[in-house]
């Protein structure tokens, strides 16, 4: 399965790459791709813990920091994390939708 999948640095999770229209997949091959995706959908809530874990030492840094520079970088690596959570979430209640998710 993992030749319809691209592993995205990013998000730290594999995401559908189909090179061909879902239509075009044998019913079969759709039943386990789908079954694949479940499980790497099931990997995302513990990735985003993961993430909120590292906002929060990050905010915690941010809390005693006097230096503005340091202090601009922490919030910037924070808005990241907190985009790429959204982003994950956004994964996570893709389901059956992964279906029209070509070439992400």
């Amino acid at each position: 399965m993992k030749e319809y999948f691209h592993f995205n640095a990013r998000l730290g999770i594999p995401l559908p790459a189909f090179k061909q229209d879902w239509d075009h997949f044998p019913r079969r091959l759709q039943h386990d791709i789908l079954l694949y995706w479940e499980k790497i959908r099931g990997s995302i809530p513990d990735r985003i813990a993961e993430l909120e874990h590292k906002i929060n030492s990050k905010q915690a840094e941010l809390n005693d920091e006097s230096n503005f520079d340091r202090s601009c970088r922490l919030n910037s690596e924070i808005a990241e994390l907190a985009s790429i959570i959204n982003d994950l979430w956004l994964w996570y209640r893709t389901h059956e939708e992964v279906t029209g998710k070509v070439h992400q």
